[in-house]
């Protein structure tokens, strides 16, 4: 899947969310020197996407590790690793591409500060692994380091844009909230399950590893439950729309085809990971990825009504 098709929808998502957020508050001016509301929504779509690409990277480093499909997975990881470099520098400074205002709040700055200090560290190891197609065990090792702080970190910044935006007089009903964002997060949690069952194909803290796929698999599930059933301590409201009902069960059918691959990877009795597993995880993750990328946009569609 191309980053330009995964690319529109988001964009698309973010832009309708904020209509949601604009018709669910009285209206407030904004700072004549602020954000508008359609920047916002670009703000916040693609500062959360960036938290996918963390992970999207790092899986596609571990799938270059193992040595499958390496010259696709090699071009990916250049696509991704420069778009999250792209992004990082346009939330900071703006970017007419990508249709990003710059970063005026002096907090948000500051955590931007803590992000670039840690890709700082993890850039130029993407890069050498980009210069010499392949992947050594000190460079899984630095990636498996950094990836999850860089993670952490770029959650926290999207945070303080929200906080920003809803000084702004942006608001929306919590129930809802909790929905187009956990339905996000999904996105972002494919990538994670998908790099740590490859950690542990690989043989970096098995251990560790197991645990973390198992709870992350485990949150997917959750929330894909709770998206439709409803899920009060997630505090997500049941889904009631036929057709977000319909794409919930597409992305349910690839659930099932790709959980017991994850959980394979995370049982304790599992001692090695075979090449045959590794390539279903490396052919589905995507597709997962995608419908659930899909689902998120119909939530932000729907609630834009």
């Amino acid at each position: 899947m191309s980053h330009n098709k995964l690319l529109n929808p988001l964009q698309a998502a973010g832009v309708l969310l904020f209509s949601l957020l604009l018709l669910c508050t009285a209206p407030m001016a904004l700072a004549t020197d602020g954000p508008t509301s359609a920047e916002y929504g670009v703000v916040l779509n693609l500062s959360g996407k960036q938290r996918m690409l963390t992970q999207k990277m790092s899986k596609e480093i571990m799938l270059v590790a193992l040595g499958i499909d390496t010259e696709k997975n090699l071009a990916s990881l250049a696509k991704t690793s420069e778009l999250f470099d792209k992004t990082l520098k346009g939330l900071r400074n703006g970017s007419a591409e990508l249709g990003l205002p710059p970063t005026r709040a002096n907090r948000i700055l500051r955590q931007l500060d803590k992000i670039d200090a840690i890709w700082a560290k993890l850039y130029p190891v993407v890069q050498t692994i980009l210069k010499n197609k392949a992947v050594t065990k000190e460079q899984v090792a630095a990636i498996a380091k950094n990836n999850l702080p860089l993670l952490k970190e770029m959650n926290k910044a999207v945070g303080l844009y929200e906080k920003d935006a809803e000084k702004g007089g942006l608001k929306s009903a919590p129930g809802l909230a909790a929905t187009l964002n956990l339905s996000g997060k999904q996105r972002m949690l494919t990538q994670k399950m998908s790099k740590e069952f490859l950690l542990v194909a690989y043989g970096h803290d098995v251990d560790d590893n197991k645990l973390s796929l198992l709870e992350t698999y485990s949150l997917f599930e959750r929330t894909l439950k709770g998206l439709r059933d409803g899920d009060t301590t997630l505090g997500l409201p049941a889904t009631k729309q036929p057709h977000i009902l319909a794409q919930l069960d597409v992305v349910e059918g690839l659930w099932g085809k790709f959980k017991p691959i994850v959980a394979y990877g995370a049982d304790y009795k599992t001692t090695s990971i075979p090449k045959d597993k590794i390539e279903v995880l490396a052919n589905t993750n995507l597709p997962l990825l995608k419908e659930m990328n899909k689902a998120v946009g119909m939530y932000a569609k729907e609630a834009g009504k």
